[in-house]
């Protein structure tokens, strides 16, 4: 049997299931997070060695994180050093080029490409990005691992990484936790048939 990597996809969201508000708003977001939820996304990204961006995301964490990396006084200096140090794909229809360091560009099929990469020999994969990347991910069923940072708000109305599914997606809950930020992490996968 071919080994094929993981891509899992890290995510906040709200209490109600929206990843931003209906007008992109963010500020419900908790981002005083404690040492238990940092060690967890340490040990979350420890085996990645390959990050999937959209474009619009990319163009504000990939600076951000160099800056980050730059900054040896910077409280989250290490996790700076692993974002920007770790390669990265960044799926656009627009960008001709990539500017940034240790990045590449993926113009083509969205699951041709991610099939390309998951064929390759390495560690995990993990997708971050904006609403529209990410459910196009979902959409084509191409998630492993599903780590859902719920943060203790609802919004209402907003963004949602799940409306572009056409049928239902079965998941299994993995594992659940709770951190004293008040962040329930949920750790999903898809659920294959014949699964209880």
């Amino acid at each position: 049997m071919e080994f094929m990597r993981k891509l899992k996809l890290q995510v906040q969201m709200s209490i109600d299931g929206f990843i931003a508000g209906p007008n992109g708003e963010m500020d419900w977001l908790v981002f005083d997070w404690d040492n238990e939820i940092n060690q967890y996304v340490k040990e979350l990204t420890e085996p990645v060695d390959c990050i999937v961006l959209g474009r619009k995301l990319a163009q504000g964490f990939i600076p951000h994180w160099a800056g980050v990396a730059a900054n040896p006084e910077a409280p989250d200096f290490a996790a700076g050093q692993k974002f920007s140090g770790t390669p990265k794909v960044v799926f656009t229809k627009t960008l001709e080029k990539s500017d940034w360091e240790h990045t590449v560009l993926a113009k083509g099929d969205l699951v041709d490409e991610i099939t390309k990469l998951k064929k390759q020999a390495g560690g995990d994969m993990i997708a971050y990005g904006g609403g529209t990347f990410v459910s196009s991910l979902i959409k084509a069923n191409l998630i492993d691992e599903y780590h859902l940072f719920v943060n203790p708000a609802a919004v209402g109305r907003g963004m949602s990484i799940f409306g572009e599914l056409e049928g239902r997606l079965a998941l299994k809950l993995k594992r659940s936790l709770s951190f004293p930020c008040g962040i329930v992490v949920l750790c999903y996968v898809p659920q294959k048939i014949g699964d209880k």
